[in-house]
């Protein structure tokens, strides 16, 4: 106490009292050490939970399952003019279930497409999901369930859909025309992002509406 009042008085400050336990020449008090470990409990139980939810959000991004292509025919079997019918697998293992019917063509200066495309459209209404028709006298395609018309090129023209039908991707090796993996495309067929049936395309929503990384758009 002595000492602490003569530095008061030559204007030094007075050592802070010791915690109970310490000793000279300690580097961590008791309090220090358990205030650390709780805080590192802390942060491996917060660990436990955040990394397998991170990791659940994160891992579609790198989820890049092999392409499927699949051929339909020789490319002279398809016109400019109508749509050829084909059955494709998509899903292996399941039977006639992961099959699907794609409709194609060949491209058509006409409608200002490359004549060395084919463009293959899904049959897969973007309302609901049900399998749409095309009708050639109308040369529109239409879907049973709730009525939805699509033209030529497979765009919206009337109905309940939000988007034009999907598409497949398409090339031609050794002669054989194939079907690859699916896509989307804008209300201008553009090709976009992979989506699900109901949701739109072009402006804010290409943005609110988090993509699926599962299918790769074309190049």
């Amino acid at each position: 106490m002595a000492d602490a009042a003569d530095k008061t008085t030559r204007g030094e400050t007075p050592d802070k009292p010791k915690p109970a336990g310490y000793f000279e020449g300690e580097t961590m008090t008791r309090r220090m050490a358990f205030s650390l470990g709780g805080q590192a409990l802390g942060g491996a139980a917060l660990a436990v939970v955040a990394l397998p939810v991170v990791g659940f959000a994160v891992a579609p991004i790198f989820d890049r399952p092999e392409e499927q292509w699949e051929g339909v025919g020789s490319p002279d079997d398809f016109t400019d003019d109508t749509y050829r019918q084909a059955v494709i697998t998509i899903v292996d293992g399941i039977g006639d279930v992961g099959k699907t019917t794609v409709y194609i063509r060949r491209g058509s200066t006409t409608l200002d497409e490359d004549p060395n495309e084919f463009i293959a459209i899904s049959t897969r209404c973007v309302h609901l999901g049900c399998p749409v028709r095309f009708v050639p006298a109308a040369g529109n395609f239409i879907c049973p369930c709730h009525g939805g018309v699509y033209g030529f090129e497979g765009q919206v023209i009337g109905g309940p859909p939000v988007r034009p039908l999907d598409r497949f991707q398409t090339r031609v090796t050794d002669g054989t025309l194939e079907i690859g993996p699916r896509y989307s495309v804008t209300n201008s067929l553009k090709p976009v992002r992979a989506r699900d049936p109901g949701e739109f395309t072009g402006g804010i929503w290409e943005y609110l509406y988090p993509p699926r990384f599962t299918v790769a758009p074309p190049p």
